[in-house]
């Protein structure tokens, strides 16, 4: 697999965050959308479980801070954002519906998903905590800034993942994946930088960053394991014969299936970093030239085109 480091940097001409309205067809994809792999297929599944809820947040806190901003190119981008964001939590949720379609019922995780971003880390904070409103409106953007270094690691590592391609996953999923990927590395530093733009000045906001990076990244690999562990348990096809295990998952791993343990958890240093800029993730060349050969997102431009023409 490759390990493309990014040769962008935040100085070059600014890049122009345009959502897309993808949709696929899910009538063919199989349960195992990767063959014989159950573990990797519901590993990588639980995105579907955690991003619609958590992609709808994200626009609701957005739309939050869209008052504090005072650079128009920073307004049009976060705008773009929320767009992207928007039809992202749409896309994984359809995914959701196929995996019921398939006796895989999602809804017992999914409650607490919500509840998790409804509730907790909703508009007010959580058991009338005496939090002022713009500070706990601050400490979001810094979470949401801390999902998206590992949205565009992610994002970053599905677009090398030759492993997938290998293992014959279901092309619509890996097409699915990719265009998110993609889009994820394209709008890769702007949760930072309206988090840099509104979360106040000095050490407060650098502090404030870590505590977002502290909070996130054990609550991110606690979903993770505990809804990997949910869905297999869950899986009809399985019926009960093989649960999640580390071992399994480090087999996924090795036959580049799945990111490696080193790729995820070398992104926290490199964001606590005070001097770091999320430009410095993934290869943007990269995700736009998939982008512009995604049959999901060809056909989205092709209606785009011809509605304009009508």
């Amino acid at each position: 697999m490759s390990t493309e480091k990014s040769t962008d940097t935040n100085t070059e001409e600014h890049y122009t965050i345009v959502p897309r309205r993808v949709s696929f067809d899910w009538e063919r994809t199989p349960l195992h959308w990767i063959p014989d792999e159950p573990t990797a297929t519901h590993v990588i599944n639980v995105l579907h479980l955690l991003l619609p809820a958590g992609e709808r947040w994200f626009v609701r806190v957005f739309k939050e801070g869209l008052p504090l901003v005072t650079d128009p190119v920073l307004l049009k981008d976060v705008k773009g954002f929320m767009g992207q964001e928007a039809t992202h939590s749409v896309q994984h949720a359809h995914v959701l519906d196929h995996l019921a379609a398939q006796r895989l019922d999602t809804a017992e995780f999914t409650k607490y998903v919500d509840l998790l971003f409804e509730k907790l880390l909703g508009e007010k904070p959580p058991l009338g905590a005496p939090i002022p409103t713009q500070e706990w409106l601050r400490f979001r953007l810094a979470v949401v800034a801390a999902i998206e270094q590992f949205t565009a690691v992610l994002g970053n590592w599905v677009l090398h993942a030759e492993g997938l391609d290998h293992a014959d996953a279901d092309e619509v999923m890996l097409d699915l994946l990719r265009w998110h990927g993609a889009e994820e590395v394209e709008h890769r530093s702007v949760a930072f930088d309206m988090y840099q733009h509104c979360g106040g000045e000095g050490l407060p906001r650098y502090a404030r960053r870590i505590a977002g990076m502290t909070v996130t990244a054990p609550v991110m690999l606690y979903l993770w394991v505990w809804g990997t562990a949910y869905l297999m348990r869950r899986d009809p096809e399985l019926a009960g014969r093989l649960r999640y295990s580390l071992a399994e998952h480090n087999k996924a791993v090795r036959k580049g299936l799945l990111p490696t343990w080193r790729e995820l958890g070398t992104a926290i240093p490199r964001y606590l970093r005070r001097s770091y800029h999320p430009s410095q993730e993934g290869s943007l060349r990269r995700a736009v030239a998939y982008l512009a050969e995604s049959p999901a997102a060809r056909a989205a431009a092709a209606a785009v085109g011809r509605a304009a023409i009508a």
